[in-house]
């Protein structure tokens, strides 16, 4: 499972450089990198892009579980 959730975080952090890319500069990496006779493996990565969002999703419950202890220090 530890493996599955830092290739979605890869590939994750992937898709938003990607779409800042797109964002800003108008640039695509991927389609510039695959497209032409060879589009077919963007949509692949685009699409591994999308399920990884998804199971990052699942990283929410990770997350509400690990509430730090604060302490206050009363004068």
């Amino acid at each position: 499972m530890k493996a599955l959730n830092y290739v979605a975080l890869t590939l994750v952090i992937i898709g938003a450089l990607n779409w800042g890319l797109i964002g800003f500069f108008g640039y695509d990496v991927v389609t510039s990198i695959f497209g032409g006779s060879m589009f077919w493996i963007s949509r692949v990565i685009f699409g591994l892009v999308g399920l990884a969002g998804l199971w990052s999703l699942t990283m929410y419950g990770a997350v509400a579980q690990e509430s730090p202890t604060v302490r206050i220090a009363r004068h």
